[in-house]
């Protein structure tokens, strides 16, 4: 598949993120690790994109499955918990960043912009081990950063901004957490990792969806407040 000028300057933001990690010089948000993730009471505001049966069987049996036989103790996601991020609105925190007017103003945000968005595509390419945690991660096209610059816009507007810190203001790429640590990798575990990313072998997934939440970290502690198919 030839990559648009788009999914190149996606890339390069991820190899750059990549470097990050390597040197220990984050500068974007990250969520730190608790003893037990399901019960983990700090909570965020968030949209996100539910995938669909065929993606989430795909990735239990190629990359979760074969990582858990490595290090069982890690938490991984189970199916009815993996999603794709797609705009965050209050980072987790425990009180919340945010109230119920906050979820009522953001509601009628989404509702206005996301019906009138269109469906994009996803490309996944490569795994990234980030200090807590692995991902999924997918190159995308440009509809993804209309949508998410847009309802930046208007979030700020009505007074609840991001407060998610960024390492990029523009081409975001498609992140699906798959694993959570308890403690350092092994040396087996981030082998396993780089063969099966290298192996990787994805369809272009359709995003046609976009579900407004609250949840923690492992989308535990849930409540769907409403879902908006795209054009």
């Amino acid at each position: 598949m030839t990559l648009t000028n788009h999914q190149v300057k996606q890339q390069q933001i991820v190899d750059h993120i990549a470097l990050q990690v390597s040197n220990s010089s984050l500068n974007f948000s990250t969520v730190s690790p608790v003893k037990d993730y399901p019960t983990d009471s700090r909570i965020c505001l968030t949209s996100v994109h539910l995938p669909h049966q065929n993606l989430f069987k795909k990735v239990q049996r190629e990359l979760i499955d074969p990582l858990k036989k490595i290090e069982p103790s890690f938490y991984y996601y189970p199916s009815d918990c993996l999603h794709m991020t797609i705009k965050n609105i209050r980072v987790i925190n425990d009180p919340p960043h945010f109230n119920k007017d906050d979820i009522v103003k953001a509601t009628k945000i989404f509702n206005e912009v996301i019906p009138q968005r269109q469906k994009f595509n996803v490309y996944f390419y490569r795994l990234l081990l980030f200090p807590n945690n692995l991902a999924l991660i997918g190159t995308s096209d440009e509809e993804l950063d209309g949508i998410i610059l847009e309802l930046d816009q208007k979030l700020k507007a009505q007074d609840i901004p991001d407060d998610k810190v960024y390492s990029n203001t523009k081409y975001f790429f498609s992140n699906m957490t798959l694993v959570r640590f308890n403690n350092n990798p092994s040396e087996e575990f981030k082998r396993k990792v780089e063969k099966l990313s290298a192996s990787l072998k994805f369809d272009r997934y359709q995003v046609d969806s976009v579900t407004l939440v609250t949840c923690n970290a492992v989308f535990k502690n849930r409540k769907i407040i409403r879902t908006w198919s795209l054009k």
